[in-house]
């Protein structure tokens, strides 16, 4: 309380009115209910003096009264978290913007309560208070947070957050022991298995630790085991054991053969299970229902590489002969509660049995994490194709046979690189509910954690989203596309979006984006973006004759985006790509060079010829300045909306012809809504000349103009603005423009005339600008002139 008066003594002189509402304020607890009932203009005065705690629950009084807490949430944030927000312009809500970001801080040990009187109420919990507001959030390093949340006192933490958050992000982790992987193991399986997390993210992750990363996965893709050392205190998942009594009761009715979806929790594992071609070596203790999924079976490690070639050359060779199937002949018997089994293998793989026995004192106990995380990781991922996909991989020498030239995931490919011991029918393994969006953002994956992955994603149908981003895949990248091969077969398949960028390409970009889209003809958006061109791979358009040689089905692709390592733009290897997306919307091309003069054009007739629907086509460091006729006919199209020309050196050479039969042609587009020209050179003068698309005789419907990075100075910027309030006036006010961005130019030279230019732009339009500091980047931008 005492620093609550010295702010307002801070203030200066109080009003009765404001005296009155300090004393309210103090005693919130007992006048809470009648001061909800106050009329808003005496409510609008107390807002501000009130806890978080208070404020918080002032939020219906305060609509029932008209008024907005807002701005009292934004005064919050700025008083306590003294940062300014990045793209703070697009916070629609300050109260949930300041109440997720205090949880983190929180949680993470960043923030001191006691720093402020308004955080510093007996009745507020942090944690506990903000956790429904939270919809992100993020753990980092050792991941203290994860313990923290699944600790016994904030069990109801826990339960609000398995209701409100939606994307969990990890960051720049550190390899964990035993008994934090094992709280990481309980918050996943809330927040994802029986939660509302759709979205998983992981960053920044130079070494990453495999056991670990595993975990996370696998999880993610909704496998669980629930054995003793998972169990929450002591006892098994609540939900799961209300569940495991649902179906025991429904166990002796006979239940029709099917297969598992993502969003379904563990329903029917009995039946799952007798179809399951899984074998496990039983060693007297005792196994759980998660464990007889086949998940769970004891597996050598992964370092103990003789164990795992030996045994992994019998479980392919089996394989092989059996068209997928599994290596052992006999089937688990089912039953709801733990007990005790054995069994014996068959004489073929005598030798993976003996390895088991051999490396028993290097397995770890039963139910310890070793035995969910290897199991996964070591699974041979020709177990991810069924009979039919195997053979027809066979039969037609497709892109995933080891022929191509890339290394594969199939048998070949497994026997080849001395493979993971075993096969792990994930079609019939009992599944949790699993996310829909995956990302994952600079993590080295070994071809081992690639193997792992397509293994998961060969039957994550809940999955709709895959972001894999400078991951160093290289020729693995074909690993990853075998799973999502078998992944687009399931009927189920939600996979709508792929975006694949690395620092190296593998092959060349057109050759890849005709592999992927050939495997998933399903998505609705495909991105593949790369840094550089590996030096090992050839200068030819063709690399993988089978991939160059793939039919392209007919396609759902709605948004083709392609950054090319500084390779040549050939059309006649888009054609293929543009006549199979006949849906095609939005087009970017990065990066490209123009092998001819004529490209561009070819470009042009065949999307003009494919893809009709085509609304938005965007150019990003292409060099255009001696293609100023096709430029023209890009902007009198009549059904592009958007057209973008980022940094294509526009304007290097034109002529004042050229820039005026620019203005002419936009003049007359009705249909032309955006047009974005950062990095071209404009000047001020060119600039000024743009205002004139505008003027009385303009049919333009243009209402978005981006001239970002285009060396515009406040004297040009001001004389833009008054030629722009002419032509306004000259049209009786009746314009479209609305949005005008203009980060990076050099506003910075002349304060006072900035801003004046940009008051009086905001009363037209709405201005994206920024503090850009122009003395710094001059000299690289004369490095470039």
């Amino acid at each position: 309380m005492a620093a609550r008066r010295g702010a307002m003594a801070a203030e200066g002189p109080s009003s009765l009115l404001a005296l009155s509402a300090a004393a309210v304020s103090r005693s919130m607890a007992a006048l809470e209910p009648d001061v909800w009932a106050l009329p808003g203009h005496l409510l609008r005065g107390l807002l501000p003096l009130l806890s978080v705690f208070r404020l918080e629950r002032a939020e219906a009084a305060a609509r029932r009264a008209g008024l907005s807490t807002q701005p009292v949430w934004r005064k919050l944030w700025d008083d306590v978290m003294k940062t300014r927000p990045p793209n703070s312009e697009s916070i629609t809500c300050w109260r949930k913007k300041f109440l997720e970001t205090f949880f983190s801080n929180v949680l993470h040990g960043v923030l001191d309560v006691s720093s402020d009187w308004r955080l510093n109420d007996h009745h507020f919990s942090p944690l506990l208070h903000s956790s429904p507001h939270v919809t992100q959030l993020t753990l980092c390093n050792m991941l203290q947070g994860a313990v923290e949340l699944t600790a016994e006192h904030n069990q109801k933490v826990l339960e609000n957050l398995a209701h409100s958050l939606r994307i969990l992000k990890f960051q720049h982790l550190l390899s964990s022991d035993q008994s934090v992987r094992h709280s990481l193991v309980l918050l996943l399986h809330r927040l994802i298995h029986h939660g509302s997390v759709s979205q998983l993210s992981i960053y920044s992750w130079p070494v990453p630790d495999t056991v670990l990363l595993v975990l996370i996965l696998s999880m993610s893709a909704g496998f669980w085991r629930s054995g003793n050392a998972l169990a929450y205190r002591s006892s098994p998942c609540g939900l799961c054991r209300e569940e495991g009594n649902a179906q025991s009761q429904g166990s002796t009715r006979e239940q029709p053969e099917r297969e598992w979806s993502d969003g379904e929790n563990l329903k029917g594992s009995c039946g799952a299970l007798k179809e399951a071609d899984v074998q496990v070596e039983g060693d007297g203790q005792g196994a759980g229902p998660g464990q007889n999924s086949g998940l769970s079976r004891l597996s050598c490690p992964l370092q103990n590489r003789a164990c795992e070639e030996a045994s992994s050359k019998v479980s392919c060779d089996h394989a092989s002969m059996q068209g997928g199937s599994s290596c052992c002949s006999k089937q688990l018997s089912c039953h709801p509660v733990l007990r005790k089994s054995r069994r014996r293998l068959k004489s073929a793989v005598g030798k993976k049995r003996r390895c088991l026995r051999r490396s028993r004192g290097l397995c770890a106990d039963p139910d310890d994490l070793y035995d969910f995380v290897f199991t996964v990781a070591r699974e041979d991922s020709s177990g991810l194709l069924d009979k039919n996909s195997i053979a027809e991989g066979e039969n037609a020498g497709n892109w995933t046979s080891s022929s191509s030239g890339y290394p594969c995931s199939g048998n070949a490919g497994c026997k080849k690189r001395g493979g993971s011991a075993g096969i792990f029918p994930l079609k019939t393994a009992p599944r949790f509910r699993s996310v829909s969006t995956l990302e994952l953002c600079s993590i080295p994956l070994t071809g081992d954690m690639c193997r792992t992955l397509s293994n998961l994603l060969s039957s994550w149908v809940s999955l709709e989203n895959l972001v894999l981003s400078y991951n160093g895949l290289g020729a693995n990248i074909f690993c990853i596309l075998s799973g999502l091969r078998a992944l687009s077969r399931h009927p189920d398949c939600r996979l709508h979006v792929l975006r694949v960028s690395d620092v190296f390409s593998h092959m060349p970009c057109m050759e890849l984006v005709r592999c992927i889209l050939s495997t998933l003809p399903q998505l609705h958006t495909l991105s593949v973006s790369f840094d550089l061109k590996n030096q090992l791979e050839g200068n030819g358009p063709e690399g993988n004759p089978s991939c160059s040689d793939a039919e392209i089905p007919e396609s759902c692709l709605e948004q083709l985006e392609i950054r090319f390592p500084r390779e040549p733009l050939h059309t006649m290897f888009l054609l293929p790509v543009l006549k199979a997306s006949k849906s095609l919307q939005q087009l970017s091309l990065d990066s490209a060079t123009l092998p001819s003069s004529q490209e561009l054009g070819l470009l042009l007739q065949a999307l003009k010829e494919c893809n009709p629907s085509l609304k938005k086509l965007s150019f990003h460091d292409v060099n255009l300045a001696d293609h100023q006729k096709e430029v023209l006919l890009l902007l009198q199209d009549p059904v592009l909306q958007e057209i973008s020309f980022s940094f294509c050196r526009l304007f290097e050479s034109c002529t004042a012809e050229f820039l005026t039969e620019i203005i002419n042609t936009v003049k007359r587009n009705s249909s032309l809504k955006s047009l974005r020209l950062p990095g071209n050179r404009l000047g001020n003068h060119r600039l000024v000349a743009l205002a004139d698309i505008f003027s009385e005789d303009s049919s333009s419907s243009l209402c978005q103009l981006d001239v970002s990075s285009n060396c515009i100075k406040p004297d040009g910027l001001l004389e833009f603005t008054k030629k722009l309030e002419g032509h306004i006036q000259q049209r009786g006010g009746r314009i479209q423009f609305t949005h005008l961005r203009l980060f990076q130019n050099w506003l910075d030279q002349d304060a006072e005339t900035a801003q004046e230019a940009l008051r009086r732009l905001k009363a037209v339009c709405s201005v994206v600008n920024d503090s850009w500091d122009s003395s710094q980047a001059f000299a690289d931008y004369i490095s470039v002139m």
